[in-house]
């Protein structure tokens, strides 16, 4: 019988996962059996993305409040994450934030530029990295997942700072897929399009906006978090074990049209 998409036994760390996206991904992970540790600023949203996956699913779940730009928060929360839950098979390194949208690159204040920076690079970073250190020291294998976006390979204007995190990330990944796969393990990179999420829902709740971009997906609505389920279980279970170093774009068709 073929099975390998049976998460039983192995864990999966979502950073964001309290929401959105990452909250999405650790949905149907739980789902598929997998122990799920979700990490967040907000702990009214971790109580309540933990008491649902833990409704959900039959393995455990853990919550954790972590900034992931502070990298001494994320040793910690790595830690306590391995303590309670053994090991970590599948890293989501999801965590982000947006721009706030300025009128001209022009304008782009150093400020804004490492706010986002911050916690989009140097927090998935961070992440990754106390991840991969586990997965090599603990051996079998494991994934590296970075939640990018569509802005990485789009000109997103007056969004530079955004655009570059997510470029980076990418381009990160890539390295990662290379320099650990002797070790069996496999990093590979998800582009949402459009998503309604908290991020994104200053945007799509402009009228204007929403009649301009809409129209442009040609499924003709915005993603949801749940849309990205599917290829956490591909990535975290044993049906993705020889594909990595990829770019997986989960946009609606947006970027063809």
């Amino acid at each position: 019988m073929y099975t390998p998409f049976d998460l039983s036994g192995k864990v999966a760390l979502v950073t964001g996962g309290n929401s959105g996206i990452g909250l999405g991904m650790a949905r149907a992970m739980a789902q598929a059996g997998a122990d799920i540790a979700i990490w967040g600023t907000n702990a009214q949203k971790n109580a309540a993305a933990q008491a649902e996956l833990k409704s959900i699913g039959p393995g455990r779940v853990l919550a954790l409040a972590c900034e992931v730009g502070n990298e001494a928060a994320v040793e910690a929360a790595m830690a306590e994450t391995l303590r309670v839950l053994g090991r970590v098979d599948g890293c989501f390194a999801n965590a982000g934030v947006s721009g706030r949208g300025t009128s001209s690159f022009l304008a782009l204040s150093a400020e804004e530029w490492r706010r986002v920076l911050t916690v989009n690079l140097d927090g998935a970073f961070y992440t990754l990295r106390a991840a991969a250190r586990h997965m090599v020291e603990r051996g079998g294998g494991g994934a590296l997942v970075g939640t990018a976006s569509l802005a990485a390979i789009e000109g997103a204007a007056r969004n530079e700072h955004y655009a570059a995190t997510k470029g980076g990330l990418i381009s990160m990944l890539r390295a990662l897929a290379v320099e650990f796969a002797r070790h069996g393990i496999r990093a590979n990179a998800v582009l949402p399009g459009w998503i309604e999420t908290s991020m994104t829902a200053g945007a799509i709740a402009n009228e204007k906006f929403a009649k301009n971009v809409l129209p442009r997906i040609p499924m003709r609505r915005w993603g949801s978090g749940d849309d990205f389920g599917g290829i956490a279980v591909y990535l975290l279970s044993d049906a993705s074990r020889y594909h990595t170093g990829d770019t997986f774009l989960i946009d609606g068709g947006y970027a063809l049209f």
